[in-house]
């Protein structure tokens, strides 16, 4: 951690301006220049939007929830967020990491539920049951001793393995 203090410094500078100056700052310049050279030359509009406090106060109730929607929709109703976090996992071997490693974690333990609740009942592991637990250590372990986080082959892994 730490390692790349400027680059850091960059990536924070960018969520910060991204994320909330140039946000607020689009706001109010939306706002000034749509009444300002819009709103005011346009007798009908000026009689809907009297005044600039007046337009604001309308935008602010029409457009938020207008937006809260757009946004809903696009994170539940649309295909475009899976997308994003499609390019962020490839883009990401951090996060394909953890993605597989939960994935292996999972798999492990329901295989390893699945022996004990069959040792506490008495009964006998069989030698499949066996060979499979093997196979998947196995698996990892050729795995993980392959794996890097600059090559992809956590996500294909992943894919390839979805149903150990």
């Amino acid at each position: 951690m730490g390692k790349n203090p400027g680059f850091r410094a960059w990536f924070y500078f960018r969520q910060g301006w991204s994320t909330y100056f140039a946000f607020i700052f689009a706001a109010v310049n939306t706002l000034t220049v749509t009444y300002y050279l819009a709103i005011e030359n346009y007798p009908f509009l000026q009689g809907i939007f009297p005044t600039f406090e007046q337009y604001i106060v309308i935008i602010a109730f029409v457009g938020v929830p207008i937006l809260v929607g757009v946004g809903y929709a696009h994170y539940k109703k649309t295909p475009s967020y899976r997308a994003e976090t499609d390019v962020w996992m490839e883009s990401n071997p951090y996060q394909a990491r953890v993605l597989l490693n939960s994935q292996f974690s999972v798999n492990l333990n329901l295989k390893m539920i699945k022996m004990i609740a069959k040792i506490s009942k008495n009964e006998k592991i069989t030698d499949k049951e066996i060979e499979e637990m093997l196979e998947l250590q196995e698996k990892i372990e050729n795995h993980i001793t392959k794996r890097t986080l600059s090559n992809k082959d956590d996500k294909e892994f992943f894919l390839a393995t979805e149903k150990l």
